[in-house]
């Protein structure tokens, strides 16, 4: 109320015991926002963050931040008000008639709270990989914090040059008898040497060109066809050809699969961490400049490690940050 300035708390006099829904609504003051809105606490914190969000959608507000509501004087538990408040973001972001509010933030200042709703937004991530909803609602959630990614419909068409190598027998024989059946063995022969593997995975359906030249260059280099079915779900690579080519190239695309699949948990991890805290180091005019997300995590995790120190770049410079007295020198 301090930062805000005396014009919000005089609102908040004049609104005093006029407030409805539990909360009353004012100009924003000092603070860097438009409005800010006022709870009457009641402990019933997934309630109370309900109404907020439906509160900022009619008024067709874009954005809003919440602090860790009942952490303070209430005394409410750091999990549970990390539960509820994520409970309530969740339900708000199935509905499919939000229109207006685009970003949720939540803003913790104590360090101990951390980790109770990282490990809550966690919680639910991981209980989402059963889901077979056609839009699950953690991808749902995570728009809000982070914007929507772009629609698979939106995206370039990638079709691989079809592979086709023909290869003419002339048999002659004695009789037609004799020429079936040696037509049948040359078959047996060919069959016993195909082979056909498929491989179905979400992550395959955020190919881009860099992946599809991969592919290109591999049935290229080996004796198989290679066929992506993007608008299967899951999507599907089928591998078909000679067995010891297509079992040669499964194996390196399920490598690829599993470095893009654990290079999206990583830039997923550091958005997560991203919305819950921010480093910054200062820049020029005495103003702070944030890390990259990347950067952030390494510093959070090196931090909740306890590690005494840790090299980062700051501008192409390396420096050595002390992870105690929060000071970096350069190398």
């Amino acid at each position: 109320m301090d930062a805000a300035g005396p014009q919000v708390a005089n609102e908040c006099a004049q609104y005093a015991g006029k407030h409805q829904s539990g909360f009353i609504t004012t100009q924003g003051g000092n603070l860097l926002c438009s409005k800010i809105i006022h709870l009457i606490t009641d402990n019933q914190v997934k309630s109370q963050v309900s109404k907020v969000l439906h509160e900022c959608e009619q008024r067709m507000y874009k954005s809003v931040a919440f602090p860790a509501i009942g952490t303070g004087q209430a005394g409410l538990s750091s999990a549970k008000v990390a539960d509820e408040m994520l409970d309530a973001i969740v339900e708000f972001a199935r509905q499919k008639s939000v229109q207006h509010l685009q970003t949720i933030k939540v803003v913790i200042f104590q360090t101990n709270m951390l980790r109770d709703f990282y490990e809550s937004m966690k919680k639910r991530e991981n209980s989402d990989s059963s889901t077979t909803e056609s839009e699950s609602w953690i991808s749902i959630f995570k728009s809000f914090f982070w914007g929507r990614k772009q629609s698979s419909e939106m995206k370039k068409s990638m079709i691989l040059e079809k592979k086709v190598n023909l290869v003419t027998f002339q048999i002659c024989g004695e009789s037609q008898e004799k020429v079936d059946a040696a037509e049948s063995w040359i078959k047996d022969l060919i069959l016993k040497e195909q082979f056909e593997n498929t491989i179905s995975d979400e992550t395959i359906e955020n190919f881009d060109e860099t992946q599809f030249a991969i592919l290109d260059d591999l049935q290229r280099r080996n004796q198989v066809t290679i066929d992506v079915f993007n608008k299967l779900s899951p999507p599907q690579i089928r591998i078909s050809g000679i067995s010891r080519d297509v079992c040669s190239v499964s194996r390196k695309v399920q490598e690829m699969v599993q470095k893009i699949k654990s290079t999206e948990e990583e830039q997923s991890k550091a958005e997560l961490l991203h919305n819950l805290v921010e480093w910054r180091y200062q820049g020029s005019n005495d103003s702070f400049v944030a890390f990259d997300k990347p950067t952030n995590m390494q510093l959070e995790s090196a931090r909740m490690d306890k590690k005494p120190t840790l090299n980062v770049r700051i501008k192409n410079k390396n420096y050595k940050v002390n992870l105690k007295t929060l000071r970096a020198t350069d190398d």
